[in-house]
C-alpha cells in the first residue's frame, strides 16, 4: 500500500483532517472528503454528482453519519465540527487505520475486538457512489444505524436551513429524495435484502445547523452550512459479511456492493496494465496513473458523443483549455491510453474560434471563454505529442485545416491583440484588464500578473509550433516553405530575450514599460519544449525532419544552462518552481487569506507542481544526468502522503516548509511528473 496510516495521523484531528481523499466517476462528479471524516470544505460530499456532464456538478449526498453497536455500546463513526468550535461527536478516535486501495479509501474501526472496513467507490460513467461496510473481526453482529444528509445545490455554495418541499418515496430498498420538484432525484439504496437486517425511518424536515467548514474559513469564504437529514437506515452486519449503501441520481444503479466494487478493481487494473508497458515503476508512480485517471472525464458533443476532456483540478476546477493540453501528453499518452488523447484532441477542435481555443466552460453552461494566449499553442504541441507517438496521420488530416487557422490568425492577428511581430518574429500579446498568461490572478478590473507584451513562453511555444507545422506539412506533402522561414525568423528574434545583466532571459519584451527582467519559471519552456530537447529524446523520424530543416535552437547551450542554473538556485523547491524569485520586491512566500490576499500571493512565489516537469526535463537535457533529474522528482512520492492523498497538489507556499494549498488534485502537476518520470527512463534505459 502506497498510502496508509495508522493512529499516528487518523487519531490525530489536525492530520486527519488536512488529508483528503477523492473518488470521481469519469462524467465529472466526485466525492471527497478527510480521513477524519469530518466536512470541512463546501466541496466535501459524498455525491457531488455532474448532471450535466462534465459540468453541472451537485451536491447531493453530504454526509453519512454511522452510529454502530457491538457488545451493547454505541460507537460513532464519524465526527463533526459545529460553528461554536465544538468538536462532537469524535469518531475519528475509533480509526485503527486508513490506506487506498487503487483510489478507493478504506478505513479500519477498532471496536473492543471487532474491526469494521469501511470503503467508498463510485462507478465508472454514472452519478453513483458506494458506501460499503464490511465486518471484518468481530464475535458477534454489529447493528449499524446510518443517517443520511442530504442536500441540492451548486458545488460552489453553501446552504442554510429552509422550508424545502422535499418529496421522500419509500422504495424495496431504500428512498427516493426530491428535493425540489424539478430537481433530479437522490435514490439512497442498499445491497440487502434480508427485512430482518435493514430497515429506514424517514424523520423529514430534520435539519442540522451549523457544520463548520474549516478549509473555508481559512480561505475567507463563507464556512457556516446546514444539511437535511432525510433518512436513517438501520443494519446488521454479521462477522464476515458487507452490506452497501448507494448513493445515486441514476434510477437503476447496481445494487449488489461486492460486483459493483469488483468493477472498479478490474477497471483500475486495466489501467496499470497499459502503463506497463512502458517498464517497471517505482510504487508511487504506478499511484499516480491511477490519479491521472480521475481527471479524465467525458464532454460528449452532438458531433463528438464519445467526447472527452480533462478536469483540471479537484475539487472545484472544471475543464480549461490550457490545463487539458498541457496535461494531455502525460495523463494520455505517456500511460499508453492515446485514443483519450485522439478524442480531446477531436473534441476540442469544435471549439477553435478566430484561431483561439477557449480557456475555460463556464460552470453555468453558456459561451465558451476565449481569453488565453498560450492554451492555443498547447494545443499545437499535445497535437505534436500524438502524432509523435502514434504516427496517426487520419487524424493529422482531419486537423490540418484548424492548424492553418491557428497559424493563420496568429499571423494576421486575433482577440486580445494576439499576434505575431513580423519585424522581430515574436509574439505579442495583451490589452488593459484581460489576463492572458498562465499566470492569470484578477482582482476585479485590476490583474496581478499583466504581462502585456512579448511573454517569453508565447515565443517559444509559437516557435515549437511553426516547427511541427512545417514538419506537418512535409507528412501530409503540403508546402512548407513559409512555415521554414517564420521559423528561422523567430529563432533570430528570440535571441532578444536573452539578458547580459543577469545571465537568464527576460520574462517578458517590449511591454508598457519596457522590458521585464523578473525572474520567473517561464523561460525554462524555451529549454524544456520538443524542439529544444536532446537528439535522444526525439523519434528516429523526427530527427531526420530536423536534419532537413535547418534546425537552429532558440538558445545557444551556455544559455540554456543559464536559463535551468537560475531557475535551479531561486526557484526550484521541493515540489515545483515558485512563480516569482524570492529576491524580488514583490515576492509573496506565504499563500492563504481571503481571495484578495490570495490571489496577490498566486504567481508572485507560490510554489507551482506543474512547471517541475519542464525543469526537469530541461535540466536533463543541460546535464545529461539522469540520476540528478529523477531525484528532483522524489519529493513528490511524499506529497502523496499529504493534503490529497494519493495525489498531486495544484500550489505550495513558497516559503519552507512550503506546505500544499490550492486544490488537492491537480490535472498538471499529476501529468507532468509522470511525463517526466517517463522521459527520463526512456533516457537512462
Amino acid at each position: 500500500m502506497v498510502i496508509a496510516f495508522g493512529r499516528e495521523i487518523c487519531c490525530n484531528l489536525d492530520s486527519a483532517e488536512s488529508r483528503e481523499w477523492l473518488v470521481t466517476n469519469g462524467i465529472g462528479g466526485y466525492a471527497s472528503g478527510t480521513i477524519a471524516n469530518l466536512l470541512a470544505r463546501r466541496y466535501h460530499g459524498l455525491l457531488v454528482a455532474a448532471l450535466k456532464p462534465p459540468l453541472g456538478r451537485t451536491l447531493m449526498l453530504a454526509k453519512l453519519d454511522e452510529t454502530a453497536v457491538y457488545g451493547d455500546r454505541p460507537y460513532p463513526l464519524y465526527t463533526n465540527r459545529w460553528a461554536d468550535g465544538t468538536i462532537e461527536p469524535h469518531g475519528y478516535k475509533y480509526i485503527e487505520s486508513f490506506h487506498l486501495e487503487g483510489t478507493t479509501p478504506v478505513w479500519r474501526f477498532a471496536l473492543a475486538d471487532a474491526i469494521l472496513e469501511k470503503r467508498i467507490w463510485m462507478q465508472q460513467g454514472a452519478n453513483t457512489t458506494y458506501i460499503q461496510y464490511r465486518l471484518h473481526r468481530a464475535s458477534q453482529a454489529i447493528a449499524l444505524a446510518v443517517k443520511a444528509l442530504v442536500n441540492y445545490r451548486d458545488y460552489h455554495r453553501t446552504t442554510s436551513a429552509g422550508d424545502w418541499p422535499i418529496s421522500l418515496e419509500t422504495l424495496e430498498r431504500g428512498v427516493c429524495v426530491t428535493a425540489f420538484p424539478k430537481s433530479a432525484p437522490l435514490y439512497l439504496l442498499t445491497d440487502v435484502t434480508a427485512e430482518a437486517k435493514f430497515r429506514v425511518s424517514t424523520p423529514l424536515y430534520n435539519w442540522h445547523y451549523g457544520f463548520d467548514l474549516a478549509a473555508e474559513r481559512r480561505r475567507g469564504l463563507d464556512c457556516c452550512e446546514d444539511h437535511l437529514h432525510a433518512a436513517t437506515f438501520h443494519l446488521t452486519i454479521e462477522p464476515g459479511q458487507s452490506l452497501t449503501l448507494i448513493a445515486s441520481s441514476e434510477k437503476n444503479p447496481q445494487l449488489v456492493g461486492d460486483a459493483a466494487l469488483e468493477s472498479r478493481r478490474a477497471y483500475e487494473g486495466e489501467l496499470l496494465e497499459k502503463w506497463s508497458k512502458a517498464g517497471a515503476s517505482p510504487d508511487w508512480i504506478n499511484q499516480l496513473v491511477l490519479a491521472a485517471d480521475q481527471f479524465i472525464v467525458n464532454r460528449p458533443s452532438p458531433d463528438e458523443p464519445e467526447g472527452k476532456t480533462i478536469v483540471a483540478g479537484y475539487p472545484w476546477f472544471s475543464d480549461w483549455g490550457r490545463d487539458t493540453m498541457i496535461s494531455l501528453p502525460g495523463l494520455t499518452i505517456s500511460t499508453g491510453r492515446s485514443e483519450i488523447a485522439r478524442s480531446i484532441l477531436r473534441t476540442f477542435a469544435r471549439y477553435v474560434d478566430r484561431g483561439m481555443l477557449p480557456n475555460r466552460f463556464p460552470d453555468a453552461g453558456g459561451a465558451p471563454e476565449y481569453n488565453t494566449a498560450d492554451a492555443t499553442l498547447w494545443y499545437v504541441e499535445a497535437i505534436r505529442a500524438y502524432i509523435d507517438a502514434t504516427g496517426d496521420d487520419e487524424l493529422l488530416s482531419e486537423l490540418w485545416p484548424t492548424l492553418c487557422e491557428i497559424a493563420d490568425r496568429h499571423i494576421k492577428g486575433t482577440r486580445y491583440n494576439i499576434r505575431l511581430d513580423p519585424d522581430d518574429g515574436l509574439i505579442y500579446a495583451g490589452e488593459a484588464g484581460v489576463q492572458l498568461t498562465w499566470m492569470d490572478a484578477k482582482i476585479g478590473d485590476w490583474v496581478v500578473t499583466p504581462r502585456i507584451g512579448k511573454p517569453i513562453e508565447l515565443s517559444a511555444l509559437w516557435y515549437n509550433a511553426i516547427q511541427a507545422m512545417a514538419s506537418f506539412a512535409r507528412k501530409l506533402g503540403k508546402s512548407h516553405n513559409e512555415y521554414d522561414r517564420l521559423a528561422d525568423r523567430t529563432a533570430a528574434g528570440f535571441t532578444r530575450f536573452w539578458n547580459d545583466s543577469t545571465g537568464y532571459c527576460y520574462d517578458v519584451l517590449d511591454g508598457p514599460d519596457g522590458h521585464d527582467s523578473s525572474l520567473r519559471p517561464n523561460q525554462i519552456f524555451a529549454v524544456s519544449l520538443p524542439c529544444d530537447l536532446s537528439a535522444k529524446s526525439l523519434s528516429a523520424g523526427e530527427l531526420r525532419v530536423k536534419e532537413t530543416h535547418r534546425y537552429t535552437p532558440l538558445l545557444a547551450q551556455y544559455r540554456r544552462r543559464g536559463v535551468v542554473d537560475s531557475c535551479a538556485q531561486q526557484l526550484l523547491t521541493s515540489f515545483g518552481l515558485r512563480s516569482l524569485s524570492p529576491e524580488h520586491p514583490q515576492y509573496r512566500g506565504e499563500y492563504g487569506g481571503d481571495q484578495l490576499q490570495r490571489d496577490r500571493a498566486y504567481h508572485q512565489g507560490t510554489v507551482w507542481g506543474w512547471p517541475i516537469g519542464a525543469f526537469v526535463l530541461a535540466h536533463l537535457d543541460v546535464y545529461k544526468n539522469p540520476a540528478q533529474a529523477r531525484e528532483f522528482l522524489a519529493p513528490m512520492a511524499h506529497h502523496l502522503l499529504a493534503g490529497g492523498v494519493g495525489s498531486l497538489g495544484e500550489i505550495f507556499e513558497g516559503d519552507a516548509p512550503h506546505s500544499p494549498r490550492g486544490c488537492t488534485a491537480q490535472a498538471w502537476t499529476v501529468a507532468e511528473v509522470l511525463r517526466a518520470w517517463l522521459a527520463i527512463q526512456r533516457t537512462d534505459g
